[in-house]
């Protein structure tokens, strides 16, 4: 049956009523017939249907009970998956004004596959739509073999480029941990829905699952060396990894490798995803979890930064930094991905330590969330900012952003134990 508004949702929020209600305003603004644009800004390329920002927005609106929100959800799906290209790719974004489809800029992007199919699943999960479900196999399944054959070495990583991610504008590629973990959850919502569908279990599907779980367990985990694990991807590369940056192991998830070696700044989705998709287990949560108290956390505004440490003009890798950008350089330190402090970020963190039973930690960086979220731009509060500047505290970055308003209304109904992903 369709999800519908109960008596218990309408006290969804309520310890921070204001917040929560604008950011339902919002997501109701950012509605168009298409589905949900990332922002009713004109800026850049923002009031456009992208597969990423729409997906959370949708997998926030499943948790409403509001018919409309979700509805708009349906219909972001179907839009993406009408416009998906000859090979399977879903598309990064459409615009609904000139009907102009874009599958990346400099490359493509990984993650919008993956949202995609993951916001399938849980919207059909959430709804019982089984007809929707039934239209969306083939895409489904067309996605699914494009994500395989990249691959590339049939090793069971996915093989992310540079800028293939939500990160576009950043430092990192390769078997980039965030990616991995939502290609596991991808992989998940696949198989429930053929167990569904077939009425048995896809086998190869989900050995293939259990076999990306242990990867990433086994990868992106400096261990020590007597706990080294097995199945290592590439047995010296993680070595020299290790012993490259021996004061980063054991405290946090190593954002990614590649060909060239391993990177050691903190990705903060990856490692509430990694979490979230219950692929750490309590020692590893908890070592996190002090990392980010200790080295992390803005305590003057509790929020997150998407990566840490800045990236400072001294540092290696600020030349291809700077070299990174689409419309105008973003990352200055401080700024944008370079240590600019997340809503969206910071609200998934809330969901993560909300399943963790961590409520007072949590409400926390809830009113961090609500507190960013209601910033000031031009006088008018309730600005829904990217991010706040990460020294100033200050919104910048597009504005209002779906997204912001999205992790906000997601995160309180992870306090108030309706979840998803499961």
């Amino acid at each position: 049956m369709p999800a519908t508004e109960t008596k218990e949702d309408k006290h969804k929020g309520e310890s921070f009523p204001e917040g929560y209600d604008k950011a339902i305003e919002l997501l109701q603004e950012c509605m168009i017939e298409e589905g949900f644009i990332a922002s009713p800004t004109q800026k850049d390329n923002y009031c456009r249907i992208w597969s990423r920002d729409s997906s959370i927005m949708g997998l926030a609106s499943l948790l409403t009970g509001k018919e409309d929100l979700i509805e708009t959800c349906r219909r972001s799906l179907c839009t993406l998956s009408k416009n998906q290209g000859p090979h399977g790719e879903i598309p990064s974004n459409v615009d609904p004004r000139t009907k102009r489809v874009s599958y990346g800029g400099t490359a493509g992007r990984v993650d919008g596959n993956l949202w995609f199919i993951i916001c399938c699943g849980e919207y059909w999960k959430k709804t019982g739509d089984d007809r929707f479900i039934e239209q969306m196999i083939d895409s489904l399944e067309q996605a699914r073999w494009l994500l395989e054959a990249w691959e590339y070495n049939n090793r069971g990583l996915l093989y992310v480029p540079p800028t293939g991610d939500w990160a576009d504008e950043y430092v990192q590629s390769g078997y980039v941990l965030y990616d991995e973990l939502l290609y596991l959850q991808a992989l998940r919502e696949i198989i429930c829905i053929h167990r569904h569908l077939h009425g048995s279990a896809n086998h190869e599907l989900e050995k293939k699952a259990s076999r990306l779980k242990h990867l990433i367990r086994a990868n992106y985990w400096f261990w020590e060396e007597d706990d080294e694990p097995e199945d290592l991807y590439h047995e010296i590369l993680y070595d020299k990894g290790r012993k490259a940056a021996p004061q980063r192991g054991g405290y946090y998830w190593m954002p990614y490798f590649s060909p060239t070696g391993y990177g050691y700044r903190f990705d903060t989705l990856a490692n509430v995803f990694v979490t979230l998709f219950e692929v750490s287990d309590e020692d590893h949560e908890k070592l996190v979890d002090e990392y980010i108290a200790d080295r992390i956390v803005h305590e003057e505004v509790m929020l997150l930064p998407a990566f840490d440490p800045v990236i400072r003009p001294q540092d290696k890798k600020w030349h291809d930094l700077q070299m990174n950008f689409s419309y105008e350089f973003k990352n200055e330190p401080y700024e944008y991905h370079n240590g600019g402090l997340w809503p969206m970020v910071t609200g998934f963190y809330v969901a993560s330590l909300a399943k963790r039973d961590q409520t007072d930690l949590a409400k926390k960086y809830m009113r961090g969330v609500h507190d960013a979220n209601k910033q000031e731009i031009d006088g008018k509060p309730w600005s829904f900012p990217e991010y706040l500047h990460g020294k100033k505290y200050v919104a910048e970055g597009t504005s209002p952003m779906g997204w912001s308003a999205a992790a906000a209304i997601l995160a309180e109904h992870y306090l108030e134990g309706r979840r998803l992903f499961e």
